[in-house]
């Protein structure tokens, strides 16, 4: 690195580091501009923010978006913008998400072992590229159906990353047992170049079906994502009511949502379709007879007890017996005293995945609480509400889906059910409407916002994680492969929500499958709430 000649350009090369220049020239020109315009127009600065904050989302791979999105937030509470009390107010309200990051992703590292020893029987087992595309995409849309989609995620993420680091071993010319470095790049041997990109191609499609997986599957049941419990709760409903009376737009997005997942691998759009080189498939399948020749008495109680702990965790998850933090928790304390790590320097690396992440996610409430504050939302949110029947109806399924595009899903869904339950409060809507509505909000927060990664807290999780620099999944590349799936599932859904809803919902009535919700169920929910 060339020496600096002065103190100021010192002070330049060290903002921000080894962000290019254009990167940092532009943060700090938003750190000027900003105070200028909400000297002029506090609604037009805070969606300028929004519009800031989701630049140095896109720019993920140039700069962590802690940074440069923590100056943001910090000088949006030093403007006045929002208070200090207002972002600590969001942190307490999403106290569990904080601690899912923190203790979950933890847990899930020590739970490495089997989901490599599962997942590498399943890459060498199924050859299709098309099924196990599937099957990624299914499984995962079937555990966010009951867990949280931040878990399901990471245990994705844990088992590319092994993936990427057995194959990185062999081609940096290293043996399995080899303690595993991936800044070694530019020491893969040429001839495996053209079979490291295409094997970087092939994990990226399995990452954005499984990513697209979590949200189809959590949009279906009560407990599947945050705003779901928020949404269920307002209305009366418990997990079977929630399940059947969002079946309606749930159910056909599924088997579209599936179907798109198999096409795309067919046709090979949109940056899908890359197989698993051949090279790699024989490392694979050497790495798993190395690792079953050489798997010791310890090694098998390892698995063992990983097995048992990842019952405990589907059953706990599942069934809701604690917050997703505290069962993370109990899975490491149970993980790490069976294999006998009580190193505290081995247990510092299980949180360094989840800790920059946990730290961007309070940059982000910052962001969510300066929203609340101006009333960004509000225009919108009125001019949708102001509409009845169906037309009101197809409006609150796009408002929702837009805004969750921009800013947090759950934080719309919230905005949304709270508006439309004070409507219901004042006569202004039914309840039968009320109920529909509520399907609209938890359908246009949970599936459309697969647009973007700041839409949804897994797929933001993926973006930040320590494995998209090493696939190259950008913002961009993670708009353009979700494009195919948005497309498809914002018709399906918002087709499903017009024409199918309220028939069904009648149909569903009829039947005595779902009750409408009494007037003392109603009054309960007014208590609680």
């Amino acid at each position: 690195m060339p020496q600096t000649k002065t103190l100021g350009e010192a002070f330049m090369r060290n903002f921000l580091g080894q962000a290019p220049d254009w990167f940092k020239i532009t943060i700090l020109v938003f750190l000027l501009v900003n105070p200028i315009v909400f000297h002029f127009s506090p609604f037009a600065a805070g969606w300028l923010l929004i519009i800031e904050f989701i630049f140095t989302l896109a720019m993920a791979l140039k700069c962590y978006p802690l940074q440069p999105g923590g100056l943001l937030a910090i000088e949006a509470v030093a403007l006045g913008m929002t208070s200090p009390d207002m972002v600590m107010h969001e942190l307490t309200a999403n106290i569990e998400v904080l601690l899912l990051l923190v203790f979950m992703v933890a847990g899930i590292y020590f739970m490495k072992q089997l989901l490599l020893f599962i997942f590498t029987k399943l890459l060498i087992k199924i050859r299709s590229k098309s099924l196990l595309s599937l099957a990624f995409c299914f499984a995962a849309a079937f555990l966010s159906a009951f867990l949280d989609a931040l878990t399901v995620i990471a245990v994705v993420i844990a088992v590319a990353t092994g993936f990427y680091a057995i194959y990185h071993k062999v081609a940096s010319g290293k043996e399995f047992h080899h303690p595993h470095d991936h800044t070694a790049d530019e020491n893969l041997h040429d001839l495996t170049r053209d079979d490291l990109e295409q094997f970087r191609a092939f994990l990226r499609s399995l990452m954005m079906h499984a990513a697209v997986g979590t949200a189809l599957g959590g949009v279906c049941t009560l407990v599947g994502e945050p705003q779901n419990l928020i949404i269920g709760g307002k209305a009366g409903w418990d997990f079977i009511d929630f399940a059947i009376r969002v079946a309606p737009v749930t159910l056909p997005t599924l088997f579209f949502g599936l179907l798109t997942c198999v096409l795309l691998e067919k046709v090979r759009w949109f940056g899908y379709g890359a197989r698993l080189p051949k090279a790699v498939r024989t490392i694979l399948q050497d790495y798993e007879r190395y690792s079953t020749e050489r798997r010791t008495k310890r090694d098998v109680a390892n698995l063992i007890v990983q097995a048992f702990i990842a019952v405990w965790l589907i059953v706990g998850l599942a069934l809701h017996l604690a917050a997703v933090g505290l069962i993370g928790l109990s899975v490491i304390v149970l993980a790490t005293s069976a294999t006998g790590v009580i190193d505290e320097h081995k247990l510092g690396k299980a949180f360094e995945e989840a800790l920059p992440f946990t730290a961007l996610l309070s940059v982000f409430f910052a962001i969510v609480a300066v929203i609340i504050q101006q009333d960004l939302f509000a225009p919108v949110t009125d001019w949708v509400l102001s509409f009845e029947g169906h037309g009101q109806l197809w409006r609150v399924f796009l408002a929702n889906g837009l805004l969750s595009m921009v800013s947090d899903n759950v934080f719309v869904g919230t905005v949304y059910i709270e508006e439309i339950y004070t409507a219901l409060q004042n006569g202004t809507i039914s309840r039968d409407q009320f109920d529909l509505l509520a399907v609209a909000v938890n359908t246009g927060t949970n599936l459309p916002s697969v647009a973007t990664p700041n839409g949804q807290a897994a797929f933001l999780f993926l973006l930040t994680s320590a494995l998209a620099p090493l696939l190259r999944l950008s913002y961009g590349r993670m708009v353009w492969m979700a494009l195919p799936y948005t497309i498809v599932l914002l018709i399906v859904s918002l087709v499903a929500t017009v024409l199918i809803l309220q028939p069904a919902t009648d149909a569903l009535y009829d039947a005595g499958l779902i009750n409408h919700v009494s007037a003392v169920a109603e009054s309960a929910v007014s208590g609680h709430h």
